[in-house]
């Protein structure tokens, strides 16, 4: 089983949308896949109940930080959300889990300063320095022709991270979101800029 952990202290930079769009790819894909979700409103958990049974299935996994359940024996993938502000027990418990982290990130300059603190911490975890866990970054809301992108380049590669690709600013995973839906559950034609740019991750997150 591969757990990928979706994580950044910094709220509002689209961790779940990365995260429920991600285990829709897994799910479109015919795999077995849950869904956790370590904040407290589980948003994530939220958001599946809204999905029809007639979608590709995504199963519900439920950890509690104190006493953490083992996922459903012969699961193949699981994508954890984890809450803003994100640390102690709850981050240990994901980064215990994971085999790969990806943070979102909006290119501004404060939302960089923000995560920064974070992004050190993870490469100099020991499972990180080691590649037992595997980080990358992704660009949110965000043109990758611009700036702010090339800025977000130069910061991340300090760190020595990959920017695994950027996803753009639309409504599209707004309007989805609200019918239990992701990008891979509706005909190409309406997210194919969409879809495009999911490719680099994609191909990051399924690699051994």
């Amino acid at each position: 089983m591969t757990v990928i952990v979706v994580a950044n202290p910094k709220g509002g930079v689209g961790k779940s949308t990365l995260a429920t769009n991600l285990a829709g790819y897994f799910a479109a894909q015919g795999e077995w896949i849950a869904l956790a979700d370590l904040d407290k409103q589980r948003s994530s958990h939220a958001w599946l109940t809204l999905r029809a049974d007639t979608l590709p299935k995504i199963e519900e996994w439920s950890i509690d930080v104190d006493s953490p359940a083992k996922p459903p024996k012969g699961l193949e993938k699981a994508v954890v959300d984890t809450p803003a502000g994100v640390h102690g027990n709850r981050l240990s418990l994901a980064l215990e889990l994971a085999d790969k982290v990806i943070v979102p990130l909006q290119p501004s300059m404060f939302d960089i300063l923000a995560t920064q603190d974070f992004l050190t911490r993870l490469a100099k975890e020991k499972a990180v320095r080691k590649g037992a866990i595997q980080v990358g970054v992704v660009g949110m809301r965000v043109d990758a022709r611009t700036r702010s992108a090339e800025q977000l380049h130069r910061f991340v590669e300090g760190l020595d991270l990959p920017v695994l690709g950027f996803l753009r600013d639309t409504q599209n995973y707004v309007q989805l979101a609200a019918h239990g839906l992701t990008i891979w559950d509706v005909a190409k034609s309406r997210v194919e800029k969409d879809l495009e740019q999911w490719e680099p991750i994609i191909e990051w997150v399924s690699k051994k």
